[in-house]
């Protein structure tokens, strides 16, 4: 997760010097919740060594602006690779009850992988569908789709697949991990020949047990 964070700095900073954009505009907010999140990110890593203990936070978060934050870093990630990030309206109102920078490292780490494995000048896609009683995040890639049977197998820390080795193979197993701790579920769809979906489950959080907290 500091490697992700620290890769979409180096892509703002760049994107910074070469005179394209200015720092005070939409890239040099990129760069700094980048750094920011990396200062956090290191502050927290440290405090659930030594707890020994996963999520602390937990919150009421508005979809619709939890998507706003994440889209920005997302969208420059996408474009420094040649590919387009669709982003789908969120339905007005939706809240789930989480760790917000959990979550926030959790869709970015599937992002991120959509991104690696995904082809040039094609796209992927962030949508927000929800149920009475559940919000699902779905990133679709065009990574080609995947061999019959394989889906599982993707969470497995150190499990890596397809020609890009590049990292260590544990994102997918992180996600796990934080969507679980969430009280959700994630899991991949298979869209044979195209690509996959990957899906992050959550109970819905509604209106009155938001104002009862």
């Amino acid at each position: 997760e500091l490697r992700n964070l620290l890769n979409t700095a180096m892509l703002a900073f760049e994107a910074i010097r070469s005179g394209r954009v200015a720092v005070a505009g939409s890239t040099g907010m990129v760069l700094h919740r980048s750094l920011s999140g990396a200062n956090s990110l290191i502050s927290r890593s440290l405090a659930e060594v030594r707890l020994t203990q996963g999520v602390q936070q937990m919150e009421p978060i508005d979809v619709a602006g939890f998507i706003d934050e994440i889209a920005p870093a997302a969208t420059l990630a996408a474009e420094a690779h040649r590919i387009d990030l669709a982003l789908e309206a969120v339905e007005p109102g939706l809240r789930v009850d989480g760790d917000r920078q959990v979550l926030s490292a959790v869709l970015m780490n599937l992002l991120q992988n959509a991104i690696k494995f995904t082809r040039p000048q094609t796209s992927i896609t962030l949508r927000v569908r929800a149920s009475e009683d559940r919000v699902l995040f779905e990133v679709e890639d065009r990574c080609g789709g995947l061999p019959v049977g394989e889906s599982d197998e993707l969470f497995r820390a150190f499990e890596q697949r397809g020609a890009n080795r590049t990292g260590l193979g544990l994102g997918l197993a992180f996600s796990r991990w934080g969507v679980e701790a969430n009280r959700g579920r994630v899991y991949a769809r298979n869209l044979p020949g195209t690509g996959c979906v990957f899906t992050i489950d959550l109970p819905r959080l509604h209106a009155m047990a938001v104002a009862a907290s």
